[in-house]
């Protein structure tokens, strides 16, 4: 048995970690504490997919729209004729592109890959600004994946099947 603070190892039956003084929880508790972290993460690959797939619709529509628009843009604009369809493609690949890496991340955290978790809380952090479901969205990545459960990822990623 290990300190879930400091690492140490314990004796059975300590109730208090000699190095750090860290009071230490049954081995019931500990096992639904990893448990917690276990009952979140598909949840939120699943969210983080559903949410990205929502994008693909739009971004698809704008990658479209980009490549025909110039037929209905006045002959007379010609600057229009020429930024406009590329900034409406350029702007449609990007939200695609978004889409895709979403999508990959949820299956990611589903997967319990270890090199999700640090791209989530940074998407995670950057959907804070997508009200009202990224906001709820980036809220709930960064409660799972920053608590001190979430702090547990990289040892429950590598003991995964």
């Amino acid at each position: 048995m290990f300190c879930d603070h400091c690492g140490s190892s314990l004796a059975p039956g300590t109730n208090v970690c000699p190095s750090c003084g860290r009071a230490i929880l049954p081995t019931n508790t500990l096992t639904s504490v990893s448990s917690r972290l276990e009952r979140h993460l598909r949840p939120l690959g699943i969210l983080w997919i559903v949410a990205s797939c929502f994008f693909l619709f739009p971004a698809m529509i704008m990658m479209i729209l980009g490549t025909v628009v110039h037929f209905s843009i006045p002959g007379t604009e010609q600057l229009a004729r020429l930024l406009g369809p590329f900034v409406l493609f350029l702007v449609g690949a990007i939200l695609f592109f978004v889409s895709f890496c979403g999508i990959f991340l949820g299956y990611g955290l589903m997967r319990r890959q270890s090199w999700a978790r640090i791209p989530a809380i940074v998407l995670g952090v950057i959907s804070l600004f997508h009200p009202p479901f990224g906001t709820a969205l980036g809220i709930y990545t960064l409660w799972v994946l920053l608590s001190d459960d979430g702090k547990q990822y990289q040892r429950l990623a590598t003991s995964s099947p």
